[in-house]
């Protein structure tokens, strides 16, 4: 039998997911006739973006699932014409973008490359760093992604802590649970990256409170999602020393706009967005197993929990 799977993305996205979609279809060996545009009560599967024009679920009367093309959810979780389930993206693709990424700036403020890369006076100042030992990590989120980067941090012999709002257990990270866990976390963050879901429970995690439970001097590192700081508590910490650094690749408005603050603070790096996207030919996979299970009546993986948001 052959499955209807609707591509709903933004046009210029076909291009770069027609091949990768249909190759990753044959492998899991599914019948499957996928197309842009199908009579909506003859749709089985929705391959989405939730900038796509489909906003309105409800003539998907014989859908069975809703596969996102993206690792967040915020913009479609709560759609209330969405009655069927959704599945977030975890692509190993992504994944991977991320934790090179993210151990790539954690390297910069741990061994304070910017005192040499950025050196115009040609000041001569050994300066040895400490062994990554010697350094606390610290990660709020450690879902599918913080977790990937909790474990290429200790690989490099960090010490991570981890916190995350319900409790985990992970070999080799410090984890801290819940509201009280919070401030142990920061208080163990030198350098501290953030990896939350974008959620009315996360937005402004990191304000002038919590920036207060820092090792004064302390570095932060957003690849996660832009409402998770309080922009004006990070850049009063960034002016006071409380903050070193900054890396930030999400923003609240995106592009960032050109008078944002952000831009001219010298303690500050903007970076556009680039910390991981969704792969096609990976995400493909994980589509393709998707719509198998959906197929063979195996549980769906990665289904979106409506009540926490993610």
């Amino acid at each position: 039998m052959t499955v209807n799977v609707l591509f709903a993305a933004h046009a210029d996205r076909w291009a770069t997911y027609d091949a990768p979609l249909r190759a990753a279809f044959s492998e899991f060996g599914l019948s499957a006739h996928l197309a842009q545009d199908l009579p909506p009560d003859q749709v089985d599967y929705i391959v989405y973006a939730p900038n796509s024009p489909l906003q309105d679920f409800t003539p998907f009367t014989r859908a069975k699932a809703v596969l996102n093309l993206w690792a967040g959810v915020e913009a479609v979780v709560d759609n209330p014409t969405l009655t069927i389930p959704l599945a977030r993206m975890v692509d190993p693709g992504m994944t991977k973008s991320m934790t090179e990424w993210v151990a790539g700036h954690v390297m910069r403020y741990h061994l304070g490359m910017d005192r040499h890369i950025q050196n115009p006076e040609h000041r001569w100042e050994p300066h040895t760093p400490p062994l990554a030992a010697e350094r606390r990590v610290a990660i709020l989120g450690m879902g599918e992604l913080g977790s990937a980067v909790a474990e290429v941090l200790t690989a490099l012999g960090f010490t991570v802590h981890g916190w995350s709002r319900r409790e985990r257990h992970l070999a080799r990270v410090v984890m801290h649970h819940g509201a009280t866990g919070l401030a142990a976390a920061l208080s163990n963050a030198e350098i501290l990256v953030l990896l939350l879901p974008d959620t009315p429970a996360t937005e402004n995690t990191l304000n002038a409170e919590t920036l207060a439970h820092l090792p004064r001097g302390a570095c932060v590192i957003n690849p996660g999602r832009g409402p998770l700081i309080d922009d004006t508590a990070l850049i009063e910490a960034l002016d006071s020393g409380q903050v070193a650094a900054a890396t930030l690749d999400v923003f609240r408005t995106e592009p960032l706009p050109a008078d944002h603050p952000f831009w001219s603070h010298p303690k500050v790096t903007v970076t556009p967005h680039i910390a991981a996207e969704t792969r096609p030919v990976t995400a493909a996979r994980v589509i393709a197993d998707n719509i198998r299970r959906g197929e063979t009546g195996a549980p769906f993986l990665h289904l979106v929990d409506r009540t926490s948001g993610y």
